[in-house]
């Protein structure tokens, strides 16, 4: 299934250097974002961040959404992950792409220009209708909550 998404660059004195997002491999499902910088900066630890993209994106469709996402070997090894943990993007917004990066670990972390920081995957939106109701058909589950299945 092709979209088309728009894609802005905001910076145009990176535009020559500036790489696009794109995916890692062909089964990759997000698409790599990059630090928009002239220089490297630090991120202090248990500090947060705010680090451009250098790109705004227009999604359009309103049965489409993106969600920014930690890059699992930064988040792991590194200790650094989105400061917001998740971000969601709406299709009707418009500007710039920033990245809240939190350094969780107790070392100083440097983000050097175009380092990959986060990712950026679209999946489609479901828009329920409501139906008001005074109870529920009962399941086999119902109310039971956490750990209603046991441990093993």
């Amino acid at each position: 299934m092709m979209n088309n998404i728009e894609i802005q660059i905001m910076d145009l004195s990176i535009e020559k250097k500036f790489l696009l997002p794109t995916y890692a491999t062909s089964g990759s499902s997000g698409l790599d974002l990059r630090a928009c910088l002239e220089e490297k900066i630090k991120l202090k630890p248990e500090k947060t961040i705010l680090v451009s993209t250098g790109i705004a994106i227009y999604i359009k469709n309103p049965n489409i959404t993106a969600l920014i996402l930690p890059r699992s070997g930064l988040g792991h090894k590194k200790g650094i992950v989105l400061g917001n943990l998740v971000g969601l993007i709406d299709s009707d917004y418009q500007g710039q792409l920033m990245i809240s990066l939190w350094n969780r670990s107790k070392k100083i972390f440097y983000i050097n220009p175009n380092d990959r920081i986060a990712q950026i995957i679209f999946i489609p939106v479901i828009r329920p209708n409501f139906s008001l109701v005074k109870n529920f058909d009962k399941t086999i589950r119902a109310e039971k909550g956490f750990g209603h299945s046991g441990t093993f």
